[in-house]
């Protein structure tokens, strides 16, 4: 039986000789052409580079977004980067267990293929999907603090690494966002450590916008900006987050100048609070890279006011939207400190989606860093 076997490996050596080195050069093209070559010269198409640096120009896609949706935002914005959600059902805002959401989690690994051919970098984001989203996660605050920061490193953290930012290769994570009532606590250090051990790409967390005023007594604002100022957690990141929904203004509209004024000084509530000099202090602390992890504001009168409200009007006001995104690019653009930022939020377009970039706003992004 084995010489009969040998015979016929002898009668089909040229066939089967043939047949292995296709499937050699097949394999070289995949991994080498294809993977490495071509890819590597489309990365190095989207980079920009500026006076200041190397610049991240980003959105945030809505949990929600349709693949071609988000494909066509990436173009008419000139993006490099996108953040790309990743859902977490989380049932209340006490629950200390919370599950990756399958068909989100197939969705980003669909999108995140077609963007690695495009050379469009990821941002990686678990995002907390509290009560089927009608809780926000900036007032999540767990019963039992340490079951739920394990469940948060091993249940979503350890496989969203394994099956999504390993395999695929993308250029950051942002293990965390948002947590106001939980960032304090000593467990995002070991978090980090953890992500670290276990992910080679950049890591990053991203804490939430606050405020400070020049009639406050020294206890309230350590009480919030010296926090956010001492966090431990900056330490062990490659760039600092913050999702930028500072209050600016009382005034229902603005011209530019009017916000990029209260930009170094607030007129809300007279606070004068100078947004760019505690940023700068964020950053020369720890050596880091501030980003705008998240940068909206909604197409409404007061969008100023409450950036971080989806409605604060119920008057529609495309302007005044893109006034304030012409005034974060006129502070901020040459910055070195800041690494760029992410436009909150693309990748589905509804009347219910009051922060998706009017065409003016989509001009003034398009735009940064020309």
């Amino acid at each position: 039986m084995f010489n009969r076997l040998l015979s016929r490996i002898k009668r089909y050596k040229v066939f089967l000789i043939c047949l292995s080195a296709l499937m050699i050069i097949s394999v070289f093209v995949k991994l080498v052409i294809i993977d490495i070559v071509y890819v590597g010269k489309q990365y190095e198409k989207n980079r920009i580079i500026t006076p200041w640096g190397e610049k991240i120009k980003s959105a945030n896609l809505s949990v929600d977004y349709s693949i071609e949706q988000a494909l066509a935002d990436i173009e008419q914005l000139g993006l490099n980067t996108v953040n790309v959600p990743v859902q977490i059902d989380i049932p209340s805002l006490t629950s200390n267990t919370m599950t990756i959401n399958i068909e989100s989690k197939n969705k980003a690994i669909l999108l995140i293929k077609k963007l690695r051919y495009k050379g469009i970098n990821v941002i990686l984001e678990p995002y907390p999907y509290i009560k089927n989203g009608e809780e926000y996660e900036t007032k999540l605050k767990p019963i039992n603090i340490n079951d739920w920061f394990l469940n948060w490193k091993q249940g979503v953290l350890g496989p969203i690494i394994r099956d999504i930012a390993k395999p695929y290769k993308v250029y950051a994570l942002c293990f965390a966002s948002n947590f106001d009532q939980i960032e304090t606590e000593y467990n995002w250090n070991d978090v980090a450590d953890f992500v670290r051990e276990n992910y080679q790409g950049k890591i990053t967390y991203k804490t939430n916008w606050w405020s400070t005023a020049e009639w406050e007594t020294r206890k309230d604002i350590i009480d919030r900006y010296s926090i956010k100022l001492n966090n431990p957690v900056l330490q062990k990141v490659d760039f600092i987050s913050v999702a930028a929904y500072f209050e600016l203004t009382d005034k229902d509209t603005n011209t530019v100048e009017d916000l990029v004024k209260a930009l170094h000084s607030t007129t809300i509530f007279s606070r004068h609070q100078n947004i760019p000099n505690e940023l700068k202090k964020l950053s020369s602390k720890w050596d880091k890279q501030v980003f705008f992890g998240e940068l909206g504001f909604p197409k409404r009168n007061k969008a100023s006011v409450q950036p971080w409200n989806p409605l604060p009007s119920n008057i529609m006001n495309e302007k005044e939207q893109a006034n304030c995104f012409r005034a974060y690019k006129e502070v901020f653009e040459k910055e070195e400190w800041n690494l760029g930022f992410s436009v909150f939020a693309v990748g589905k377009n509804d009347e219910n989606k009051n922060y998706y970039p009017s065409n003016e706003s989509i001009a003034v992004i398009n735009g940064w860093y020309k």
